[in-house]
């Protein structure tokens, strides 16, 4: 028997998805989701409602319940609104009774709330958002980093370009604390394998004509312009690198990124980012677990196929569901532990392991946009060069400064 049920959200609302007819075998009541992201404006295509339908695969993939009782899937929408995450976070575990949230994917957010799912005793999968203090300094014994993070992407694009022959780097950086940041360890880490920094610039966030940065870092004759920034500022400087003739004729030099969408390189096309490499912790195309999953996205979301952050969310709560199934538990703690001591195993991680620090170790993909003569159908968009190893960039426990460690 399956019902729906629309809950009054804080914020957008809060839709609710009931499956299986309730039992009380091994729980108390139902198992209750929630993912909680950017719904409805610019952010939400990288995110939003894909991230639920993902997490809503991994529902069905149990059969739609665990442990003799039903799981129940909710969303809100936070409206990248730190006040408003917390504000949501609460009520969905303190009045709606929720015992795990999925994704956040806004760092600002994800810091606020970990703070609310620490004090509760709750699981927190952190799967979209990408700052590394959610393992380190403000790590939680049941808060997880699912997918990416500031150190190993800086460290993870920067080894494997290097490797592929992009030894001199010209940074085009956003002016704010993410770009210093990546800029600065990405050029320790160029340097320390031996490449070059062949010059810099910044811009101001939001900048819209990039021609006078593009031309410095053409005049440079470094191998790679790194695009050191982030949504819509990484698209416009790609696509007006593009219109200069980056990558094209007899120019070699290649684009780089530490963080981008599936969704932004279809949204803009080939045409336009050709040779554009970045990490991806996961592409639709890769095997045959990556394309049903890919497939099944398409068929209800609009032909659109699933970025890394989106799949992730499939993997993040597929991990939880399969936990409380061998544990038959909804203490927090309890679960995480038997998360921690499994293996990780779907089309988005293959047998990855979870740290005691809560962050996932699963490899990257150094992936790069395809030519258009390459390009087969819309959503065919990338070449993977090479397997970046978890153990290489992300960051060790010993450096992180997590104070708050499962004591057990």
């Amino acid at each position: 028997m399956k019902r729906r049920t629309v809950l009054t959200g804080l914020a957008a609302g809060a839709a609710a998805l009931f499956v299986h007819t309730a039992r009380a075998d091994g729980l108390s009541g139902p198992i209750r989701i929630a993912v909680i992201n950017s719904m409805s404006d610019t952010y939400a295509a990288g995110g939003g409602p894909g991230s639920v339908a993902c997490a809503t695969f991994a529902v069905e993939d149990m059969g739609g319940h665990v442990a003799g009782v039903p799981v129940e899937l909710l969303s809100f929408d936070h409206q990248n609104k730190p006040d408003i995450g917390v504000a949501l976070a609460r009520s969905a575990f303190d009045e709606k009774g929720v015992d795990a949230i999925f994704d956040i994917g806004n760092s600002a957010v994800s810091l606020a709330v970990q703070d609310i799912a620490r004090q509760r005793g709750k699981i927190l999968i952190h799967v979209g958002s990408a700052h590394d203090a959610l393992y380190g300094k403000a790590c939680s014994p049941t808060g997880v980093l699912w997918v990416y993070d500031t150190y190993s992407l800086s460290r993870g694009i920067t080894k494997a370009v290097f490797e592929q022959g992009g030894t001199s780097w010209f940074f085009i950086t956003a002016d704010y604390a993410f770009g210093h940041q990546m800029q600065a360890r990405s050029s320790e880490v160029l340097t320390s394998l031996g490449g070059k920094v062949a010059g810099a610039v910044k811009h101001p966030l939001g900048e819209s004509d990039y021609s006078s940065y593009i031309v410095q870092a053409m005049s440079s004759g470094a191998t790679t312009i790194a695009l050191v920034s982030a949504g819509n500022d990484t698209v416009n400087a790609a696509k007006q690198a593009s219109e200069f003739g980056v990558g094209k004729g007899n120019n070699t030099q290649k684009l780089a990124t530490p963080i981008f969408y599936l969704n932004s390189a279809h949204e803009v096309g080939a045409e336009g980012l050709q040779g554009l490499q970045y990490l991806t912790a996961f592409y639709w195309d890769y095997d045959d677990g990556s394309r049903k999953i890919g497939e099944r996205f398409a068929k209800v979301r609009g032909g659109a196929y699933p970025n890394q952050a989106q799949a992730g969310n499939y993997s993040a709560a597929l991990h939880y569901l399969r936990a409380v199934e061998a544990t038959k538990s909804r203490d927090g703690l309890t679960v995480m532990r038997q998360m921690k001591a499994s293996p990780v195993n779907d089309p988005f991680a293959r047998g990855a392991r979870l740290r005691q620090d809560g962050r996932l170790m699963h490899d990257y993909f150094l992936a790069e946009v395809k030519k258009p003569a390459e390009v087969k159908q819309g959503w065919d968009l990338l070449n993977i060069r090479t397997t970046v190893p978890a153990d290489g960039v992300i960051r060790p426990i010993s450096d992180g400064g997590c104070g708050s460690l499962d004591p057990a």
